[in-house]
């Protein structure tokens, strides 16, 4: 636990000590803020519908965004071999990464509680959804993370690793957008592939085991191959 919190405080620092989170959390704020205000002033309506709507599609952008440098940057100059040479397990250097990813993504999340702050002073608030829709963000924030530590396992590129990230992102977020385009058969499964149906379950205030084992199975289905891909790269 040791090596991985050295990794994740590097990591999460390093994110501080450039434009990157500030850009990332601002422009994340602004669109997200705006959605939240344009449902109120202009459709008159004191909730935060549109702002959950729309946040999955923010993600499917802006992760990609934050997780595009840690393994990227690290082979393009070469410390990536420095680190590999530590006394340093190769599970420890990818959950440290994550976190740290993770951890930026989350604090982005908890600058949107201002929105559900705001209503309380409008309205009844419905506590339960507003539970569920922020466990639902982190979670879907947490699998969008393990995909874009996994895209910038891949290549030195930091514009590849953005776009194999933004990809595989944007595939998972459309499945729930062509499901009258499919077969009937086939409903069943895009529903289950795509991650803002399971998004949508959550932020009704429905917690089930279902949607949660959904999202961590995305994160140990690409934790396992980004560790593949950093194994086979010590070997080489």
């Amino acid at each position: 636990m040791k090596n991985i919190g050295t990794i994740f405080s590097k990591e999460f620092k390093a994110y501080f000590t450039s434009p990157v989170a500030y850009i990332v959390i601002i422009v994340f704020l602004l669109i997200s803020g705006w959605f939240f205000q344009a449902t109120m002033f202009l459709v008159n309506q004191a909730t935060i519908g549109a702002f959950l709507g729309n946040v999955p599609l923010l993600f499917v952008f802006f992760i990609p965004a934050i997780t595009m440098r840690l393994f990227s940057e690290e082979m393009k100059s070469g410390t990536m071999e420095t680190l590999t040479t530590l006394p340093l397990e190769d599970y420890q250097i990818i959950l440290g990464k994550f976190l740290a990813a993770l951890g930026l993504v989350t604090v982005a999340i908890g600058l949107t509680l201002i929105h559900p702050f705001i209503l309380t002073f409008l309205g009844k608030l419905d506590y339960g959804e507003i539970i569920g829709a922020y466990l639902g963000l982190f979670l879907m924030g947490a699998a969008f993370v393990a995909i874009g530590v996994f895209a910038s396992a891949i290549t030195k590129n930091q514009i590849i690793s953005f776009i194999v990230s933004f990809l595989i992102c944007f595939v998972l977020f459309m499945f729930n957008k062509v499901l009258s385009l499919v077969p009937a058969y086939l409903v069943s499964l895009f529903e289950y592939l795509s991650i803002e149906y399971h998004f949508n379950n959550l932020a009704r205030g429905v917690i089930d085991s279902r949607d949660i084992v959904y999202y961590l199975s995305i994160c140990v289905f690409f934790y396992s191959l980004t560790l593949y891909f950093i194994g086979s790269r010590r070997w080489r």
